[in-house]
């Protein structure tokens, strides 16, 4: 995740909404780390369910727009930060 990072602050002037869709996920990574104890405490069936899926929106977002680029339907000039995972 950082050096996908590094890539959007090094061509933020390129592609600004990428780059704030990135923080997104970045914050979605974030909630899903600091929810759990409240989500542990208020609704722990639900709630851990939701932080699951916040921790991984990361990950899943690198894989739908690999899918996207491999289909030819989405450029993605950063996949190449991404490929040491």
């Amino acid at each position: 995740m950082s050096a996908i990072k590094r890539w959007h602050i090094t061509h933020h002037r390129q592609g600004s909404v990428e780059y704030q869709v990135w923080d997104a996920m970045l914050l979605c990574w974030t909630l899903g780390w600091v929810g759990v104890p409240p989500a542990l405490l208020l609704a722990p069936a639900i709630g851990v369910a939701a932080c699951f899926g916040l921790f991984n929106a990361p990950s899943a977002y690198v894989a739908l727009r690999r899918w996207l680029h491999r289909r030819g339907t989405l450029r993605c000039d950063w996949l190449g930060s991404a490929r040491g995972r």
